[in-house]
Order: C-alpha cells, then structure tokens, then sequence
C-alpha cells in the first residue's frame, strides 16, 4: 500500500479520535480513543496490519525527533521549575515505576489467557 494512503488511514484515524473526544461529555484524550479505534480496526480484521506498517515503522524510527519541541519548552520553563524541581523528579520516577508494574501485570495476564486459549 502506498505511503500517502498509510498516512490518510493514521491521520483518518486521529482525525475520529478528535471528533469522538469533542462530542463525548467529559473529557478524555483524542489520542487514546485513536489508539482504542485503531486497535479495534485491527483486532476486527478491517484494518490489516499491512495497510500502515511501513509508516507506523518509519513513526516509530523517528519517534524521537518528535519530543524535541517537548524538551525545548520545557527548557524555556526552567525558572518556574526549579522551585517544585525535586518533587517532579519524584512523580517521573515513581509514575515510570507504577506503569512498569502494570504493564508486566497486564502482559503476564494477556500470557496466561493467551496460553488458555492456545491449549483447547
């Protein structure tokens, strides 16, 4: 499939997740809903992981590239910062420790159901 039309998928994609989070009642992230919307795609078979491959690799290579704007604004912060500095160390820290748990948790049951499945 060509690049333009992975592109018109992944950005049809965001796009839904945008307007499912303006009309839903509360707030919730566009991003996430784009995530459970793609995931379902492709869980259905709708979506084939062949039709955005190549981009969502090329994405993925580059992701870096992508928090540079990120890291300089946070640089032009730094004054308001540094007084809570230590305290933000501290919810980085313990918030990438909390979501490893509940990662390895999530993976070690979608394992063991996966092997449930596997041996009937």
């Amino acid at each position: 499939m060509s690049i333009l039309n992975q592109i018109a998928i992944i950005f049809g994609i965001s796009l839904l997740g945008e307007i499912a989070a303006y009309i839903l009642p509360f707030t919730f992230p566009s991003q996430i809903i784009a995530l459970i919307i793609l995931f379902v795609l492709l869980m259905t078979g709708v979506l084939k992981i062949e039709h955005i491959k190549e981009k969502s690799d090329f994405l993925l290579k580059n992701m870096a590239f992508f928090f540079i704007p990120a890291g300089v604004g946070i640089l032009d912060e730094v004054k308001e910062i540094w007084p809570v500095f230590w305290k933000l160390i501290f919810i980085m820290v313990s918030g990438n420790f909390v979501a490893f748990f509940f990662s390895a948790l999530f993976c070690t049951l979608a394992m063991k159901l996966t092997g449930r499945r596997e041996s009937r």
